[in-house]
C-alpha cells in the first residue's frame, strides 16, 4: 500500500470517530477518558491483558466504566487503547481502540437499537453510503438487521442445543468454526441470548434464566460488538469472577486480583439497571475503508 492510501484510510478513521462523537453528544452522553493502567482486570479465561509493572494494560474500561454508572453517571461513552496479549492477525493486533458505552436504565436491546442507528449515521457521515465491503463481501447497514437466537444458530449450523447440554470446548470450537461462518454475510446480523454459562458480566433473562440478556454484531462475518444487559447481582459477579480465576489458575494463565471496588459497589446495591456494549473501531474503520486488515487503518 502507498503512504497516500495509507492516509486516505487514516482520514476515513477520523470522519468515524469525529462522526461517533457528534451522534453520542447530540444524544447527551458526556465522554469520559478512564485508566489504561489498571490494578485488577476482570478475570475472563481466553483474554489475557500485558503485565506493565505492579499491573496490567486493560483489556476493556467495563470496569471503571461501571463505576462511574455507580457513583451516578448516566449516560457515558469512551473511545481509547485497549491491549490483549497474543493477539495478532488480520482482524487482531495487541493494541486496539475500543468504544464502550453505557446508559443508565437501558435494556441489551435498546443499546441493540442505539448501535444500528450509530452505525449507520457513522457510516453515512464517514464515507456517504451505508455499503460496506470486506474479502468480497458487501453488506448494506441500512437492510433490515438479521436478530438470531443463539440456541437457533447453534441447532441449525452446529446440530446441537447449548441450552440443553452446554460444553464449553464444543461451544467456543463451534461458533468459530460452523456457527460464525453460516451467518448471513449481506445484512448485519445479531447473535442474541448467550448461554448462561457464557453470560459473562450479563445479567440472566427473567423470561428463561439458562439465557444471559448478551448479543454480539456481525457485520461481512467479522465480529464487531458485544453488549450486555449488565449484571447487578453482587454476589453472582463475585461468583463468576471466583470461577474464572479459578479456570485462569488451571490453565496457567495469571491470576488477576478482584476488583474489590467494582464488586463493593454491586454488593451494596449501589449499581442500577444499566445496558452497555464495547465496539471494535479498528475493524468497523477496516470496513467502512474496504480494507484488507487492520492494521491498514491504524497509524
Amino acid at each position: 500500500m502507498t503512504m497516500a492510501g495509507t492516509f486516505e484510510k487514516l482520514v476515513l478513521r477520523d470522519r468515524l470517530t469525529s462522526a461517533m462523537r457528534d451522534w453520542f453528544h447530540a444524544r447527551a452522553y458526556i465522554e469520559v477518558t478512564t485508566p489504561v493502567w489498571i490494578a485488577a482486570p476482570a478475570p475472563e479465561p481466553h483474554i489475557d491483558c500485558p503485565q506493565c509493572g505492579h499491573g496490567w494494560l486493560r483489556a476493556s474500561p467495563e470496569l471503571q466504566m461501571k463505576k462511574l454508572v455507580g457513583g451516578g453517571a448516566e449516560r457515558i461513552f469512551q473511545i481509547g487503547p485497549c491491549f490483549r496479549a497474543g493477539e495478532r492477525g488480520r482482524i487482531h493486533n495487541p493494541e486496539f481502540t475500543m468504544l464502550e458505552w453505557y446508559r443508565r436504565g437501558a435494556s441489551a436491546l435498546d443499546i441493540l437499537d442505539e448501535m444500528r442507528d450509530l452505525a449507520r449515521y457513522a457510516a453515512a457521515k464517514s464515507r456517504g453510503g451505508l455499503e460496506v465491503e470486506y474479502r468480497g463481501r458487501k453488506c448494506d447497514l441500512g437492510a433490515e438487521w438479521r436478530v438470531i437466537p443463539v440456541r437457533d444458530a447453534y441447532r441449525e449450523f452446529a446440530g446441537w442445543d447449548p441450552l440443553e447440554s452446554f460444553d464449553q470446548d464444543r461451544f467456543d470450537e463451534d461458533m468459530a468454526l460452523k456457527v460464525e461462518p453460516g451467518l448471513p454475510k449481506d445484512v448485519p446480523c445479531v447473535l442474541y441470548g448467550y448461554p448462561r454459562e457464557a453470560a459473562s458480566l450479563s445479567r440472566l433473562s427473567t423470561a428463561d434464566p439458562r439465557v444471559a440478556e448478551r448479543w454480539e454484531l456481525y457485520v461481512c462475518g467479522i465480529e464487531l460488538a458485544n453488549a450486555f444487559g449488565e449484571l447487578t447481582d453482587g454476589a453472582e459477579q463475585r461468583r463468576r469472577f471466583e470461577a474464572a480465576r479459578a479456570e485462569r489458575r488451571a490453565i496457567g494463565e495469571d491470576d488477576y486480583p478482584l476488583d474489590e471496588d467494582f464488586l463493593g459497589m454491586l454488593e451494596r446495591g449501589e449499581f442500577p439497571e444499566c445496558g452497555g456494549i464495547a465496539v471494535g473501531i479498528d475493524r468497523l474503520a477496516m470496513l467502512l475503508a474496504g480494507a484488507d486488515a487492520i492494521c491498514e487503518v491504524m497509524a
